[in-house]
């Protein structure tokens, strides 16, 4: 679409990302005369090798990435004085486009938890049945088959994810379960499959796509939503010209930008706290101050270990370098789509709770919150452990060696802050980002446990070497949980490495050093996981919401969001399954309020690669 454009369209997206395509893929589909926009800063990703291969979602991270926008957090004391990084996608498909397609779905439960009518569990397994074709296995009553977005095993099976699974079912005593995507089931080893991205769901001709263009603000005719102004993207479009342009909106207006995105469209539309409105000079349309709270995420760590010489990893591919088996990896899977090149890494892991003696090491800070929200709630993990086959990307910077890696996140912390617009010194805009991790006492803890388990499990299996030195905590001289050179696992009876006060100590400092992916390059111990959320909560208005559950934004009318900002609470999974459930439910209820009758399927060949 040529910029400067000066046209009206039925619907305008604000955004490009997981949900939006959702969104306007199914009512493009359901009603083919509806005009619809898509306005997205990034540029488009359809075909391209560093959106389809998955061992190419690293570079995406690195700091000189045009396919990431980085989000400067403010100093914060739990973080050892450090600031925090998080980055979000900034390209059509959003999150989808950039991550390493890990697929995992939360507890039904979340969803009851949201307390938004119309968004219970009851009323979301259809969607989610509607969202994919589950080829793992038949007939499983929660899945769905034939749909747009495929779940399957990877390319290939690794020997090291069969290893963690083995060791995590004897040493650790969990059982094994093939599908722990259920919506229930938890506390088991499983493989972990993949699915593919999503670019757009719909043939493009039935809507309009316009790459590299940022939403400044959205229009309003009194308290109607009525068109946005936009400009080019000065990251995806540097050398675009700059000036604005308008396009109305005649039916609605979505807002799908994301945690970060959609909360600063808000703020400068006049939407969002007085006070933090007047001080950037926005004349203040809708006092609400829920704006921008409550931001959260969950907390990764990422720890390596070396591995046996002749282990088969992904290191080879991470390393972006033109090697034998990275070369014959390539050309396997342009033959049948297998190899390395159709495998995530991280195909095998535990939704894990903590057992009886687990949870004494815990201590006390953890206790009130096990005991006020997991203790009842079987189907709550505390964390996800899993195994990645590779240092996925990290050996950019480590000897040319094999390497794996223990991945672990807590789901549900307590922890959460904020997210605004500022403006500088120069009247430039910036974002005021608190982002409030570890500031409760209680989210540190079960990191601290799941550093210990995930090293104890990985040292009990055959691969393993030892712990990469700079990629875990600095315990003092003469400590057992000092890392060392070894030349094979222990038993799997071994006792487990004692810590001392000192040596937690050490865990927690390193914990602390918490950064978004790959900020601190190829050194970072530990960073944060995106999606984000919370950032325009459905909640009652009186609750700090920003939304109903029809979406509408509180106080003006045509104007909706539909994207991870939306969650009012944390969800127990990779937040890109959820982000496209959020686009079904949310494609339903625009069709509904514009009168069109939902069909139960809808599929198309440019849906899915």
């Amino acid at each position: 679409m040529p910029h400067p454009i000066t046209s009206e369209f039925d619907i305008i997206f604000a955004g490009g990302g997981s949900t939006a395509c959702v969104v306007a893929g199914r009512l493009a589909a359901l009603h083919p005369s509806l005009t619809i926009l898509i306005l997205e800063g990034g540029q488009h990703t359809l075909n391209q090798a560093a959106h389809v291969r998955l061992h190419k979602f690293t570079t995406h991270l690195v700091p000189t990435s045009t396919t990431m926008t980085f989000n400067d957090g403010n100093l914060s004391p739990r973080l050892n004085g450090r600031a925090p990084i998080v980055q979000c996608a900034h390209y059509v498909g959003g999150g989808s486009s950039v991550n390493a397609m890990r697929y995992t779905r939360g507890p039904a439960s979340d969803f009851d938890d949201w307390g938004a009518e119309g968004w219970e569990s009851e009323n979301l397994i259809p969607l989610m049945k509607k969202l994919e074709t589950y080829q793992v296995q038949p007939d499983r009553p929660t899945h769905g088959y034939g749909e747009p977005i495929k779940v399957s095993s990877c390319g290939c099976k690794l020997v090291v994810s069969e290893e963690f699974i083995h060791v995590g079912t004897t040493y650790h005593k969990r059982q094994y379960v093939e599908d722990t995507d259920d919506l229930e089931t938890c506390n088991t080893y499983s493989v972990r499959h993949l699915n593919f991205f999503l670019h757009v769901w719909s043939p493009l001709t039935r809507f309009t796509s316009a790459m590299g263009e940022r939403v400044k603000h959205v229009i309003f005719q009194d308290k109607r939503a009525v068109g946005v102004e936009f400009a080019s993207d000065p990251v995806s479009c540097p050398d675009a010209d700059q000036s604005s342009s308008i396009v109305k909106a005649s039916k609605l207006i979505v807002i799908s930008a994301g945690t970060f995105g959609s909360p600063a469209i808000l703020e400068r539309s006049g939407i969002g706290a007085e006070a933090i409105l007047k001080r950037c000079n926005i004349k203040p349309l809708v006092d609400l101050p829920g704006v921008g709270e409550s931001y959260q995420d969950h907390n990764l760590v990422f720890a390596s270990y070396f591995a046996a010489e002749g282990t088969v990893t992904m290191d080879p591919l991470y390393l972006e370098e033109e090697n034998d088996v990275a070369q014959k990896n390539l050309a396997q899977w342009k033959i049948d789509g297998k190899s390395l090149v159709a495998q995530n890494s991280s195909d095998a892991k535990i939704k894990w709770r903590p057992d009886d003696d687990e949870l004494k090491a815990t201590g006390s800070a953890f206790q009130p919150r096990w005991k006020e929200f997991f203790q009842d709630r079987p189907d709550k993990p505390v964390a996800l452990l899993s195994l990645c086959a590779g240092s996925a990307g990290f050996s950019h910077n480590l000897p040319r060696r094999k390497y794996i890696a223990a991945n672990y996140f807590t789901l549900y912390p307590v922890s959460a802050d904020s997210i605004h617009i500022k403006l500088d010194e120069n009247g430039q805009e910036g974002i005021d980002f608190n982002a409030g991790f570890l500031d409760d006492p209680s989210d540190i803890v079960p990191l601290i446990l799941g550093y210990k388990k995930t090293r104890e499990i990985i040292r009990r299996m055959p691969s393993y070497r030892s712990e990469v030195p700079m990629d875990h905590p600095h315990f003092p001289q003469g400590s057992a949980a000092v890392c060392g050179e070894t030349i094979g696992p222990v038993d799997l009876n071994a006792p487990d490495i004692i810590y001392t006060a000192e040596d937690d100590n050490a865990i927690d400092r390193y914990l602390r050093c918490v950064q978004t992916t790959w900020h601190s390059v190829w050194t970072a111990e530990t960073f944060m996981l995106s999606p984000e959320l919370r950032t325009c909560a459905m909640k009652p208005r009186t609750d700090q919401g920003v939304i109903d559950a029809r979406l509408n934004v509180y106080g003006v009318t045509n104007l909706e969001v539909a994207d991870m900002s939306i969650a009012p609470i944390n969800v127990g999974t990779n937040t890109y399954w959820t982000a496209l459930l959020i686009g079904e439910k949310a494609a339903m209820i625009i069709a509904d309020e514009l009168g069109i009758e939902c069909q139960s399927s809808w599929k198309s060949p440019q849906s899915r690669l």
